[in-house]
């Protein structure tokens, strides 16, 4: 599936004026802006979505073009789509500072031990 490319620009150019370490993954049928290994951002077909944490969330429903992230038929709770309309000016930059903060506020991951070997 195809996504917006030109807001794939604007995100990626945020994060290199920012100089926010990141990593960039095709999932979902777009692109994941990840931070420490975490997904805080995205570009699925033209619109963003943002993983803002459950604390922020009910708060970020307000806010023009943003309505759940129901990827799945089921909205996921601390992670929004955001549509073209609410993207405009500073909005973007927000958004994508938001998920930055909340993935950068994660644990890291804890590291699987490793499978025994039979002998």
């Amino acid at each position: 599936m195809a996504y917006d490319e030109l807001l794939e620009q604007r995100v990626r150019s945020f994060f290199d004026a920012k100089r926010i370490k990141h990593e960039v993954k095709r999932m979902m049928g777009g692109l994941c802006f990840m931070v420490k290994g975490k997904m805080c951002v995205g570009v699925e077909k033209n619109r963003l979505m943002a993983r803002i944490g459950p604390d922020a969330y009910e708060d970020a429903l307000t806010r023009k073009g943003c309505r759940p992230m129901d990827f799945t038929g089921r909205p996921m709770k601390g992670m929004v789509f955001v549509e073209p309309g609410g993207l405009h000016g500073a909005a973007l930059r927000e958004w994508v500072t938001a998920g930055a903060a909340f993935a950068r506020a994660l644990p890291p991951k804890a590291v699987a031990p490793r499978a025994r070997t039979r002998r």
